[in-house]
Formats: structure tokens, sequence, C-alpha cells
């Protein structure tokens, strides 16, 4: 049965603590935090130190207003990446990271598959690491950051005096 809801109590609370809470007593998590953190919260750092990683690389792709898009993916990065890396909000922070990863596919690996001397071959190297966040990604929002984060530590039962 589906239920709609509207105003203050759109998502019933025990939905809201099910999406933000970690996942209980999976400590391994914090392995794909490690991988996945430091690789956007370097990349979006990136965006604003190198302009080849960033403005340029944004014009070459061809989005329109690069300056502009650049710092602004850059900024979703960093914010997101840190707060991947020391699990708070973890789940919320990989969804916008997702839709990055996917814009990356979708703009500079799928073009590889029509470019002369490229293919897919070329494409399926090119887009392993895509590949691994993209997956990573979609763990950490369907598990959360597990029992070792700031996630764990600021949903845990607390004793009621």
């Amino acid at each position: 049965m589906l239920v709609i809801r509207v105003g203050a109590n759109a998502v019933p609370e025990y939905t809201r603590k099910q999406f933000l809470a970690p996942a209980s007593n999976i400590k391994s998590a914090i392995f794909i935090r490690m991988a996945v953190g430091p690789i956007f919260l370097t990349q979006g750092l990136l965006k604003y130190i190198d302009p080849h990683m960033g403005v340029l690389r944004f014009a070459k792709i061809g989005f329109p207003h690069p300056g502009f898009t650049a710092y602004f993916v850059g900024a979703f990065e960093i914010a997101c990446g840190l707060s991947v890396l020391v699990g708070m909000f973890t789940r919320i922070a990989s969804i916008p990271l997702l839709i990055v990863i996917l814009t990356a596919i979708a703009t500079t690996k799928i073009p590889e598959l029509f470019r002369p001397n490229q293919g897919f071959w070329f494409m399926i190297s090119d887009a392993r690491t895509d590949f691994a966040m993209t997956m990573s990604l979609l763990f950490l929002i369907s598990v959360g950051a597990g029992s070792w984060s700031l996630d764990a530590w600021l949903w845990e039962e607390k004793p009621h005096s």
C-alpha cells in the first residue's frame, strides 16, 4: 500500500533515522570510505588548484560556464568527500558524488566508444576507477557509514536520564 504524506510529517521519523543512521556492526565500511572520501576530496581540490583539472577540462568537455561549473562541482567533491571520509551524513553526501561520477562517465567515458582508435576496450580500461567509485557510492548509500563513523556516534542510542 502506497501512502503519500504532505507537510511536516512527509517522511516518518523511523524512515529518516533508518536512512541517516549507519548500518549496525559493519566496521569494514571504513575501508570503502577511506577510498571514496580522499579520491573525491583531492579531485575537488584539484579543480581549484590546477586549471587543467578544472576550468580548462570542463571547457574542453563542453560544459556551459566552465568556470562556475568546475568550482561548483569541486565544492561538492570537497565537502561531500570529507563528509564520507569521516563518516558524517554518509548516505546523503554520497548522493551528489554519485551524480558527479555518473556525469563524468556520461561526458568523458561513453564518448570514447565512438572515437577512432578507442572503442569498447579502451573505454572499459579508462572507466575502471569511475566504475569502482560508482559501486562504492551505491554501497555507502545502501549500507551507510558503518559502525566506525561519526554517523554511528551521532545516532547511537543514548540512555534516557
